[in-house]
């Protein structure tokens, strides 16, 4: 391909045969572009010395073939997006944002989608689904060239939607940049991700853009971030809420241990049931509800997806288990959503609710005590393990958590995540649920610099028989 087709340039330059493009040095070979996005002279000598035909930059530098733009970042989103022939132009594209929730909202929508006979793709934090084939993934919102390789595998499947989850970091990083999104949801906005936005202010701000590149947004007002965001976005808009006046109103709630059910108010009133559990799910298919209606989809295909829908792996995923007591599995891991998912099986019949928990190692530390106390408040039993600790202590970490949790609350400490796992279920009672938070569909663990196998089904399966 000629670099001339993937960017404007010099003549002389546009006529170089490219045979690849990377913002990664390391991954640059013969005949490549690279795209100094982090505007480093050191990973511009490693690409050249790699084989790198041409530089993109933002400053002029020694190198005979280069092209300099005031945006590598966006310069590297376009020339990804010419390479695979703007493969989002033949797609719909749905984005979701948010705290929590975006991962199961993606799937509502397109178990909705799929319902009513479309094509779909869904990239997220679990996988990547396009027309049914399973897909591995490593960032919740991949960057502009691994975004565009997926979109022009949907586009040549025939899919019709691109429904996907857009990361804080993604949209920070403008690896979405230049994509029109024809509907955006905000589900909610909680603390996390603060050891890299520093504060909530930016933390929004940096959710806040994807509603500059929509035409539809589905926005939760009940949350604080999201009445802001409602008040303050120009696009065509709806509302979502348990709590205030909205277009979109749940009412008469009935919750359960393995289900949601409650009257949804638009301009007329429906019966719709979930079979996910926790107020939380309530939230999540409004917003799915509301996205079907800005494509189009029948009221009652919507309802009938919604009642089908079997859940997420690791997002309040209900383990069959051989004991009188229930082991649920979530991925909660944020202050907000540990107390959404303990608050949720709070209030189901029950013997004690029990808690395993820790938190993840070189991350928002703030978070830890937040979530010792909110544990210590909702649970009957705590244990406070380790999660990913990556290059941190495991026991630091603990102790971080420690400091929040009610001394007067029942709890234990047991570092090796797989041994405490095994003294949950050892404890157990009849009725009593077991909610073990933080890993949800991962099967690994992060432990130095190393992700080894790790896999609490496998565990739970094996201890209990």
């Amino acid at each position: 391909m000629k670099l001339g087709t993937i960017i404007a340039c010099d003549e002389h330059i546009g006529q170089l045969e490219v045979m690849g493009i990377t913002d990664n040095s390391t991954k640059v070979q013969d005949g490549f572009v690279f795209v100094d996005i982090h505007n480093n002279p050191q990973y511009r000598a490693d690409a050249v010395r790699n084989g790198a035909v041409a530089l993109v930059v933002q400053n002029k530098t020694n190198f005979k073939n280069q092209i300099i733009v005031e945006n590598t970042v966006s310069a590297f989103c376009e020339m990804s997006a010419n390479w695979f022939n703007n493969p989002a132009d033949s797609l719909k594209l749905i984005g979701v944002t948010g705290t929590n929730g975006k991962t199961t909202i993606t799937y509502l929508i397109k178990e909705i989608l799929e319902a009513a006979d479309k094509k779909v793709g869904v990239i997220g934090t679990i996988q990547n689904v396009i027309c049914g084939e399973m897909m591995p993934t490593v960032n919740t919102t991949p960057n502009a060239f691994e975004l565009n390789r997926l979109f022009a595998i949907m586009r040549d499947k025939g899919c019709e939607y691109a429904i996907m989850e857009v990361s804080s970091h993604a949209l920070d990083m403008g690896r979405v940049d230049g994509l029109k999104f024809n509907a955006a949801v905000f589900t909610n906005l909680t603390q996390d991700h603060l050891d890299y936005h520093n504060d909530m202010e930016s933390y929004y701000l940096a959710k806040k853009r994807l509603f500059n590149m929509c035409n539809n947004a589905v926005i939760n007002i009940d949350n604080e971030y999201g009445k802001r965001l409602y008040n303050e976005i120009s696009c065509n808009k709806t509302s979502i809420s348990l709590e205030n006046n909205a277009e979109y109103i749940a009412k008469s709630l009935n919750l359960q241990p393995t289900f949601a059910e409650y009257k949804l108010l638009t301009d007329k009133i429906e019966h719709i049931k979930v079979n996910v559990p926790g107020k939380f799910s309530v939230y999540n298919s409004l917003c799915a509800v509301a996205v079907a209606d800005y494509l189009n989809i029948e009221r009652d295909t919507i309802i009938s997806a919604l009642k089908e829908f079997s859940g997420v792996k690791g997002r309040a995923e209900v383990l069959s288990n051989t004991g009188d007591f229930t082991v649920i599995i979530d991925y909660a891991h944020t202050p907000d959503g540990l107390k959404n998912i303990l608050k949720t099986f709070k209030e189901c019949p029950k013997n004690r609710l029990i808690v395993l928990f820790g938190c993840g190692g070189d991350r928002d530390k703030t978070k830890r005590a937040a979530m010792g106390e909110i544990a210590s408040i909702y649970a009957d039993y705590v244990i406070v393990t380790s999660d990913n600790p990556r290059t941190e202590d495991p026991k630091a970490v603990i102790s971080d958590i420690i400091k929040g949790v009610l001394p007067t609350k029942p709890h234990k400490i047991i570092e090796n995540r797989a041994d405490a796992i095994k003294f949950a279920l050892s404890i157990a009672e009849k009725d009593d649920i077991i909610v073990l938070a933080g890993k949800g569909h991962e099967t690994y663990q992060i432990i130095g610099k190393e992700k080894i196998h790790f896999d609490e089904r496998e565990i739970v399966k094996q201890a209990l028989s």
